[in-house]
């Protein structure tokens, strides 16, 4: 496995290219295969995550055709019964969303994961469907899931825990079902398929909380090509490192700013950055524009239960940017125990490893970071975004760091370490 090292930074500066957003890059992918015709993404993500959605609809059927780097024509058919088990390797928004489609084709599927993948809970997406008639077997609400597709019926949904996952996956069960399917969300999470399926020729009706879709729609090819905007996630790691780093400054351009998903922007100036965001362009429904961020006095802060939903994948960034001469207290934040990692207990290890002084809670944990991080041997076990939180600790510490289990960064952002070693001074 590979094994991150390095050095404490003088300063973060330079104007990253961040790859395309993985969450707009699943649901793009995904509604293409769903319509009869050509339909051209650009930008694709090139991480592992996006790479095992396609390998799922090729083996569905699918004709996906490599026309550049980061550039696939999706042409859309009727799914055949895959020959073997639908691999979704690390990605649950693979698993997930697959299984809310595969549940109304006619036969039966088998959706499967690496081990971390296996022990995320699936029952949120089982319980929905088989109210709307699905037939799908678990290991106990885990993947490998068995799925028997048919007719479905439509529903209205109220998920105890807010979820864009569970959300798509019951709208894109519904857009097959009779009648109406109507999902009531406890809190708001990110609205990429919402914003993608107009681009299909789908309506999709949204007030407030509640999002509706009519049963009986047919998909049709984008009609023009598609341009995945940047992914947040992956700029929060760049804005986080500016934040954390004295003489700091980070420049993104062509980044999606949905407002769903910029919630880390708001934390990070309570931490003190001062951070600048315009608006050049709407693409595919999407806000488009340039992020700058600077270095600022050291503030501190905490982040509430009703923010979690809306930032909940850059928490481990933010944490990080902490450590680096400030407080932070985040509570809510419960659902960090079933991502790809007990994000919650597998951070404050590392933090600690790494010579930060953290406190691990049932639902968060608060970061002490007015003594400086020593530096030190961090483990990632696997989740990407801890490699990328910890790579922002090390910058900042007074001595030299290792990270171990690195290469895993590869599901969302395979050019991190290149582009890192390009940012450092």
């Amino acid at each position: 496995m590979h094994s991150l090292n390095l050095s404490p930074a003088r300063a973060v500066r330079g104007t990253p290219e961040i790859p395309g957003d993985k969450s707009i890059s699943h649901r793009y992918a995904l509604l293409s295969a769903l319509a009869p015709g050509e339909s051209v993404i650009e930008r694709l993500s090139s991480g592992a995550d996006v790479a095992a959605t396609l390998a799922c609809l090729r083996a569905l059927g699918v004709t996906i055709v490599a026309k550049a780097p980061n550039v696939v024509a999706v042409t859309g058919r009727p799914w055949t019964p895959p020959p073997e088990a639908l691999d979704a390797a690390n990605s649950g928004t693979t698993m997930r969303l697959l299984a809310g489609l595969l549940a109304t084709r006619p036969f039966r599927s088998t959706l499967t994961g690496d081990a971390s993948l296996s022990q995320r809970p699936m029952g949120r997406i089982i319980d929905p469907l088989t109210v709307m008639g699905a037939h799908i077997a678990s290991r106990g609400g885990r993947a490998p899931l068995v799925i028997d597709g048919g007719p479905l019926q439509g529903l209205e949904w109220a998920p105890p825990v807010p979820s864009a996952q569970v959300k798509s996956a019951v709208l894109l069960a519904g857009l097959y079902a009779a009648g109406t399917t109507t999902v009531l969300e406890p809190a708001a999470t990110r609205d990429h398929t919402e914003r993608a399926l107009p681009l299909f020729g789908m309506a999709c009706e949204v007030d407030g909380l509640r999002v509706r879709v009519a049963g009986g729609q047919r998909a049709t090819p984008a009609s023009a090509p598609l341009r995945v905007p940047g992914d947040p996630s992956g700029a929060a790691t760049w804005a986080a490192a500016a934040a954390a780093v004295p003489g700091s400054r980070v420049c993104i351009r062509g980044l999606a700013l949905n407002p769903r998903r910029i919630g880390f922007l708001r934390v990070l100036q309570r931490l003190g950055a001062d951070i600048a965001v315009e608006q050049d362009s709407l693409e595919g429904g999407e806000p488009v524009g340039t992020m700058t961020v600077v270095y600022g006095d050291r503030q501190d802060t905490c982040i509430t239960p009703d923010e979690v939903p809306g930032l909940i994948d850059e928490l481990p960034v933010l944490a990080a940017c902490a450590a680096t001469g400030r407080c932070l207290e985040v509570s809510g934040a419960q659902e960090l125990r079933v991502k790809e990692s007990d994000r919650i207990t597998a951070l404050v290890t590392g933090l600690r490893a790494l010579g930060v002084d953290a406190e691990e809670r049932p639902d968060g944990f608060v970061i002490d970071g007015r003594r400086r991080a020593s530096g030190g041997r961090a483990d990632a076990v696997g989740d990407h975004r801890l490699v990328m939180a910890f790579a922002i600790v090390a910058l900042g510490a007074a001595g030299p760091s290792q990270i171990d289990n690195a290469d895993c960064v590869a599901v969302s952002y395979p050019t991190f370490e290149s582009d890192l070693r390009q940012l450092v001074t």
